[in-house]
């Protein structure tokens, strides 16, 4: 799911596209862990399994609380703000149309992937990935790190304004392809990206690989914007059967899911206590699992603040609900020994229990508009 910051990058619907699809073709990476352990001959201790979960568990929550907090500042500077902007804030607006599309076209390119690795080298392919999602990953971070950065840095330090700008044209006709506008801060948080991106690229280690994949997270839920709750309802509800279907249908999702090595999903050892830092087995969460509820999550805040009402029901109901059915997908995983399509339990509890908190409050109508 590395690529849900590529809308800073790339054209709109080129870029919404693109991480939509790879957000939902790895809904399930978390799906593969049992596979994986299987393979390792690796058995783990229950303090290593609960270790391994509960860290998972704890850095799905992160992005989905900080960059829902984040998309509400976002929206609001999308309204009041004009001029010239960097691009990296400019949130992308998912459509129902859009949401339609999701569930083909991620199936499209899942299955055009499965047949990449069994036609090409595994390694060569993973190579080119990974260039890839360097360039993405740095970028993604640095995006991520800079409000942290703007509040170290003492009011004292010289912070001079840059604008690199590229014109077509000259003229009544020029126009602008590229205008971005940053600063010194910009610069210290893309040189400390950098040295993560080549920490990752050299070693694939998993702190690396986990930081990405953090960062990924948060500017997906931050910058992807569902138009409304019904929007959200297509799109999950879309992807929920794209989940199952590969999951249980097939062999295709677990098989990707083994085959690409990229940050695009969280990883946590089990035998971190056994082995330290070095440790080699992993339990995994995609970053559709965390991006794709996580969007909708953030919809809901944004809906309690447009309550103007001092409450955030809608969104801690929702979060305490991706809470449960992620747990609830471990629970099974782990006691089935199979892999599980973790959105066949985040759907219907991170929908269902705001529908139903509105519709005891007699604000379901006002929560679809």
């Amino acid at each position: 799911r590395g690529a849900v910051f590529a809308q800073t990058c790339l054209p709109s619907d080129t870029g919404a596209a693109a991480s939509a699809v790879l957000d939902a073709l790895n809904a399930t990476d978390s799906n593969g862990t049992e596979a994986l352990n299987a393979t390792a001959k690796f058995v783990a201790t229950p303090e290593g399994t609960a270790l391994a979960y509960g860290s998972l568990v704890f850095m799905a929550l992160l992005p989905i609380f900080f960059g829902a907090l984040r998309s509400v500042t976002c929206s609001k500077s999308k309204v009041t703000v004009s001029g010239p902007r960097r691009l990296a804030d400019m949130p992308e607006t998912i459509t129902s149309r859009d949401a339609a599309r999701f569930p083909i076209i991620a199936s499209c390119t899942l299955f055009g992937l499965y047949l990449f690795f069994k036609v090409f080298s595994q390694e060569y392919i993973n190579l080119l990935l990974s260039v890839y999602f360097f360039v993405l990953g740095v970028l993604a971070l640095s995006h991520t790190m800079s409000p942290l950065m703007s509040r170290i840095f003492p009011a004292s330090f010289p912070n001079k304004q840059y604008q690199l700008l590229f014109t077509q044209g000259s003229g009544e006709s020029k126009e602008e392809i590229v205008n971005y506008e940053f600063d010194t801060k910009n610069l210290v948080c893309l040189l400390i990206s950098s040295v993560v991106g080549v920490w990752y690229l050299l070693k694939k280690h998993w702190i690396a690989n986990n930081l990405f994949g953090l960062a990924f997270a948060l500017n997906g839920v931050e910058l992807l914007h569902l138009n409304n709750v019904s929007t959200g309802c297509i799109l999950l509800g879309g992807l929920f059967i794209y989940d199952v279907f590969w999951v249980f249908g097939t062999n295709v999702m677990v098989t990707v899911a083994k085959s690409f090595e990229a940050p695009i999903k969280l990883v946590f050892p089990q035998d971190l206590l056994e082995k330290g830092l070095e440790a080699s087995n992993f339990a995994m969460l995609g970053l559709g699992d965390i991006v794709i509820p996580g969007i909708f999550i953030a919809l809901l805040l944004r809906f309690d603040v447009s309550l103007n009402k001092n409450s955030r029901t809608y969104f801690y109901s929702s979060f305490l609900a991706y809470i449960f059915g992620l747990g609830l997908t471990i629970f099974v995983m782990h006691t089935f020994k199979h892999a599980q399509p973790a959105l066949l339990y985040l759907v219907p509890a991170c929908v269902g229990f705001p529908v139903i908190i509105a519709l005891f409050k007699g604000e379901l109508t006002e929560m679809f508009r």
